[in-house]
């Protein structure tokens, strides 16, 4: 099963767990189970009902594990309360939201992308951008009012998953003498002709091939199945992802303007 459908799964439906304790001081079986599957565990809380829970997170989302009452069962899933309602545990994001933005954007640090902006912007947005992609040309247009006043920056991470020219392209941008500047050429070039912009190479060396496929990896395990994809962290600390490049999700993304 995909960690992408194995979080949505448990956020519909739920999954019960049988768990058995090796030892007093070890956390339950079953949440070892669970981390094997792809589910990060972070700790555990007081949930309402006088339950015990842990948290615990699958890409941005930060889910609740229960532990039921004869301590030899768990439960994944949507608490609800007596009008149906559903009831988002106090402690879960208080717990799981930092670790969730330490673990997301270390990795988008760690990763090889291009800055389009200055370094004292107040917000830093990533973006999954391949070079083939008209609309990552539009988010980039959209994105000048913001990163000309520095707003923001943005810190494009090239991936090559649209056409087989775009690895060969996001290798050219990566390779120039000033990779800022091939990409916004590129991307004025692309927002008049889509069949303009940067020539490709004839082969795509070794170390951009291996820093392509680490991004690409990145993307998917997110579950960002299109470009743009941006992730940021918003004013409350928490990440926040976003595919598209429609008009208006410019002060969602940006911030105000």
């Amino acid at each position: 099963m995909s960690l992408s459908s194995f979080s949505i799964r448990l956020a519909l439906a739920g999954l019960l767990c049988t768990s058995t304790l090796a030892h007093a001081a070890d956390r339950p079986a079953a949440l070892k189970a669970l981390e094997e599957q792809g589910l990060s565990i972070v700790g555990e809380f007081d949930a309402p009902g006088g339950l015990k829970a842990w948290g615990a997170y699958s890409g941005n989302r930060a889910l609740a594990i229960y532990n039921l009452p004869d301590g030899q069962h768990m439960m994944v899933g949507t608490m609800i309360d007596a009008n149906g309602e559903e009831v988002r545990p106090a402690g879960l994001d208080e717990l799981v939201q930092p670790a969730i933005a330490k673990d997301m954007l270390g990795k988008l640090e760690k990763s090889r992308w291009i800055k389009d902006g200055d370094d004292k912007a107040p917000r830093v947005v990533y973006v999954f951008t391949d070079p083939n992609c008209p609309y990552c040309m539009q988010f980039w247009q959209m994105a000048r009012p913001w990163v000309e006043s520095d707003k923001v920056q943005l810190r494009h991470i090239m991936v090559g998953i649209l056409a087989p020219s775009s690895s060969l392209k996001s290798a050219a941008i990566l390779a120039a003498k000033d990779p800022t500047k091939a990409l916004n050429e590129h991307s004025l070039a692309m927002l008049k002709d889509r069949s303009a912009g940067v020539k490709g190479l004839d082969s795509v060396p070794s170390d951009i091939e291996a820093d392509l496929t680490r991004n690409e990896d990145l993307m998917m395990g997110w579950d960002l199945r299109a470009t743009p994809a941006m992730v940021w962290q918003d004013e409350q600390g928490r990440i926040q992802m976003q595919t598209g490049a429609s008009p208006d999700i410019t002060e969602r993304v940006f911030g105000p303007r």
